[in-house]
Order: C-alpha cells, then sequence, then structure tokens
C-alpha cells in the first residue's frame, strides 16, 4: 500500500494570537514526520488554506508554512478555499496518480479541516492514520481545543478505516 503524509494548514497563522494549542510542540512534531517520511522515500503533500481578507491570504506571511516544515521541490502543494480539501482541487487526481492508498495526516484545525479531510479519505476507500498528537486547533468560545481535539478522536476511532498513532510511533517505508 503506498502511503503519502499530508500536511494541513499547518501555516503561520496558527501562531496569531492566539496561538493555536500547543502549536510550537505540534510544529515539532510535524517537522519530525516529515523528516522521517522523507527518510523513507513517503511523499510529502501540503494542503495550503487560502482566503482574502485575513490572516489566510495568499502571498502573505501568516499564509506561508513555516521555514522548518516547508515544502520542498517535487512536493506536491494544493491549495484550497473550505475545509474540504478533495472539492474542487487536484488532490484526489494527484493521490490516484500516484498510487496512493493511505494517508498519514496532520496539521490544523482538528474540528474542520482535519476532520472533514480525515473523513473524506476514509470514505473515499484510503486507509488513513491520523497523528494523534500532530494535529491541533484553537479555543472555541463552546469548548476548549483539549476537549475538541479528544472528542473527535473518539470520533475516528469509530468511523472504520482510521487509526490513530502518537506521531513518534508512526514509520514510513514499511508497506
Amino acid at each position: 500500500m503506498h502511503t503519502a503524509l499530508i500536511v494541513i494548514d499547518f501555516q503561520n497563522a496558527v501562531f496569531i494570537e492566539p496561538p493555536a494549542h500547543q502549536a510550537q510542540q505540534v510544529l515539532t512534531r510535524i517537522a519530525a514526520l516529515i523528516a522521517s517520511a522523507r527518510a523513507a522515500g513517503t511523499p510529502v503533500i501540503y494542503v495550503q488554506h487560502e482566503e482574502a481578507g485575513c490572516e489566510w491570504e495568499s502571498g502573505t506571511d501568516s499564509w506561508q508554512f513555516p521555514a522548518s516544515i516547508a515544502p520542498q521541490p517535487g512536493d506536491f502543494v494544493s491549495t484550497k478555499s473550505q475545509c474540504d480539501a478533495f472539492f474542487g482541487t487536484g488532490l484526489q487526481a494527484h493521490l490516484r496518480g500516484q498510487g496512493i492508498q493511505h494517508l498519514v495526516v496532520c496539521g490544523y484545525a482538528t474540528e474542520f479541516c482535519i476532520d472533514t479531510n480525515v473523513r473524506h479519505a476514509a470514505s473515499s476507500g484510503l486507509s488513513v492514520t491520523v497523528a494523534a498528537d500532530a494535529h491541533t486547533t484553537r479555543d472555541r468560545a463552546h469548548l476548549d481545543a483539549a476537549r475538541i481535539m479528544e472528542h473527535h478522536a473518539a470520533t475516528w476511532r469509530n468511523f472504520g478505516r482510521i487509526e490513530l498513532i502518537d506521531s513518534a510511533d508512526i514509520r514510513f517505508g514499511v508497506e
């Protein structure tokens, strides 16, 4: 089964006040996942959110990926303007074209883009591993970030075709 690491929306905007929950620790874990994937020859795919008139505006510093996890030549980068990275983008075609059947998912925001894409991928027949400690969100008026993440982890565990593994325990190149 061909695997790819997909980094969803973990752009500099994540660090704007108030920063996402444990943003720096999540950045460190994502960087380690990327390094591990690259060392194993596993493709790294980036999803980049863009939205005019805010911190996600294309071309701004906050729209960029942090330097420590920035895309490298040859990486596939897919931009999107809504939660679903598969809708109206070339992501699905790219995955099919590369024979990718398994995604390891990390990034931002747990209850929006991470959840939407994890479920979409699993519903489309892909096998999905969520890096359980390498996604995050912000506190919301109705629930703090830790509780949001806890809720989604419980939901994903009951979905089928989705597994949650801590980033340090994810192994690339073992098909």
